[in-house]
């Protein structure tokens, strides 16, 4: 991406994701309260999950999302999620259709650690396997990690090292020609899938 045109665009997607983080957290606040007591009734556990992501220059992070597994699955080796994941709730598997888990991401974006777009952040056990056969993936901290990505809207989520491999290609794609325009498409196509309950 041209350096000249990189820093203002930078500016302007720094804009946009606190103005939006903060717009969608204002207008969402009935829903999540809706959610917040869905998943209290449905079952033990806290109503939100939190979890250990790597971003931008390889730094660890929390994420936040809605807890949509049941309570005390994600303990020991981690796992990769997949449609039949039986660790996944009813409730869970409703937010995950509709991507309203990640609501809670928008608090993340406010603390620098995510961007609305970018490629989305893994956890170190994952990276550690995939840098083994794709070095390749080290390009991607070079930026923020995102809510959502050009690799998720595309490719969808990965089960497997070898499926996040395959989805790779969009992401370095993405961090090769990304612009607000190019974000912008990746928006639309999110809230495509958001709309259309197309989540995992």
């Amino acid at each position: 991406m041209n350096l000249i045109r990189q820093y203002p665009q930078a500016i302007i997607k720094t804009v946009i994701d606190y103005s939006v983080s903060i717009l969608c957290l204002v207008l969402l606040i009935p829903v999540i309260l809706i959610l917040a007591i869905a998943i209290k009734i449905s079952g033990k556990g806290p109503v939100i999950y939190s979890q250990k992501r790597i971003g931008k220059f390889g730094k660890s992070f929390t994420i936040y999302k809605f807890r949509s597994m049941h309570f005390g699955t994600e303990e020991g080796v981690p796992l990769l999620s997949g449609k039949n994941d039986k660790r996944i709730t009813a409730m869970g598997r409703f937010m995950r259709k509709h991507k309203f888990d990640e609501i809670p991401n928008f608090v993340n974006v406010l603390k620098g650690e995510l961007s609305l777009v970018g490629p989305r952040p893994e956890q170190q056990y994952f990276i550690d396997q995939i840098l083994q056969k794709t070095p390749q993936y080290k390009l991607l901290q070079n930026i923020k990690p995102g809510i959502t990505s050009w690799g998720q809207v595309k490719y969808g989520y990965a089960s497997n090292i070898d499926e996040m491999i395959e989805r790779l290609d969009y992401d370095l794609f993405y961090l090769e020609n990304r612009s607000l325009w190019f974000d912008l498409k990746v928006i639309f196509y999110t809230i495509g899938i958001i709309f259309k309950g197309e989540g995992i």
